[in-house]
């Protein structure tokens, strides 16, 4: 038993990963224990892989760069299941790199493709905007306006084009968004120049 704060825990899960794509919004997924926090030592890039047929993101070792995400428990601390999952990326410990809330130093992982298993998008593998909406509706909502700015200039591969797929949302835990949340995806774009597509599907 540790108390904290008056409060008795009976027990600290002790295996958790970082999420900083889709994962920060809690909509698209029922990691209940989840926390805002700050990686160290990586940035987002955006990839493709011969297992996808569109882009996403995955991490990169960059010692100056920080990244805002989320850490969510492994359920049952059962690393195996969570790594068929994420089974395009590989599991790399990254618990003295993360900042977090947290009263205890837990186990942390960061999900990363290997090097030389992904390429750059391309018209063929291009980013969803459905999928960037996901993303930025999740930062927006754990780290306001600035944090989705943050997003966005700690995200490398804006040069690949996005397709906009909003009419028929390709990505398959997209979301509903307000047209202010749509206006902030689209005003960050506009300002990084990034080439939007048209959905001809």
């Amino acid at each position: 038993m540790i108390q904290i704060k008056g409060q008795n825990i009976t027990s600290f899960s002790d295996a958790y990963f970082f999420g900083y794509g889709s994962l920060v919004n809690r909509a698209t997924h029922v990691f209940a224990e989840a926390h805002p926090a700050q990686l160290r030592g990586w940035r987002r890039v955006w990839r493709h892989t011969e297992m996808r047929p569109v882009a996403f993101l995955t991490a990169l070792p960059d010692p100056e760069s920080t990244i805002d995400g989320l850490i969510a428990a492994v359920p049952g601390a059962d690393w195996p299941a969570l790594d068929l999952r994420e089974a395009a990326y590989a599991r790399v410990p990254a618990h003295d790199q993360v900042t977090h809330p947290l009263p205890h130093r837990p186990e942390i992982a960061v999900y990363s493709i290997p090097e030389g298993r992904h390429g750059t998008p391309s018209t063929a593998h291009p980013i969803l905007l459905s999928y960037i909406d996901v993303v930025v509706q999740g930062y927006l909502r754990e780290f306001g306006p600035e944090g989705v700015a943050r997003f966005f200039d700690t995200t490398h591969g804006w040069d690949a084009p996005v397709l906009d797929d909003r009419a028929r949302p390709r990505y398959p835990r997209h979301q509903t968004l307000s047209a202010a949340e749509r206006v902030l995806s689209d005003e960050h774009l506009a300002r990084l120049d990034v080439r939007v597509i048209r959905d001809m599907a």
